[in-house]
C-alpha cells in the first residue's frame, strides 16, 4: 500500500485526497449511492418494464439464432458475441401501462413481442443505443 497515492475526488470541483482503489471522498460516493438507488426506482423493476421470465427464454433462443452484434457487424465487419436482445424500436411498455391507453398498450405490448423489432447487440452497443435514445442510463 505504500507505493499508492492519493488522488483527488473524481466529483467535479471537489479537492478531497482518496486512495485507490477509491473514486470518490465518502459525502460523494453517498450521494452517487442515493443517485443510483433514486434512478433505480424511477426506471422500475423489468417486470414493471415488460421482461418477464418468458422475455429471458425468448431473448436467449433469439441470441442462439442471432449470436452476433449487428452494430458491429455493420460498423467494422467484426464478429463480436452479442449479450442483449435489443428492441429496435422502443416499446415504452411501462409508459404505455402506466397511460391506461388501451391502444397504447396494445401497440406497445406488439411491438415489444414483434421478433422483426428486434436486433443482437453486444454489452457497448447496447449501452451506447440505450444513452443516446433515453438521454442517458437508468431512464
Amino acid at each position: 500500500m505504500a507505493g499508492l497515492t492519493a488522488q483527488l475526488c473524481a466529483a467535479p470541483g471537489c479537492g478531497a485526497l482518496v486512495r485507490p482503489p477509491a473514486r470518490r471522498c465518502p459525502f460523494h460516493e453517498q450521494r452517487q449511492q442515493e443517485a443510483a438507488k433514486q434512478a433505480d426506482l424511477r426506471r422500475g423493476s423489468r417486470h414493471e418494464r415488460g421482461y418477464s421470465n418468458a422475455w429471458i427464454r425468448a431473448s436467449r433462443a433469439y441470441r442462439a439464432r442471432h449470436p452476433f452484434c449487428v452494430a458491429c457487424q455493420q460498423r467494422d465487419g467484426r464478429l463480436v458475441t452479442a449479450e442483449h436482445v435489443d428492441h429496435i424500436q422502443p416499446p415504452r411498455y411501462r409508459e404505455a401501462m402506466e397511460s391506461g391507453d388501451p391502444a397504447r398498450m396494445a401497440e406497445a405490448k406488439r411491438r415489444f413481442w414483434d421478433s422483426s423489432n428486434w436486433q443482437s447487440l453486444c454489452r457497448p452497443c447496447h449501452s451506447r443505443k440505450t444513452a443516446r435514445e433515453d438521454g442517458g442510463f437508468g431512464n
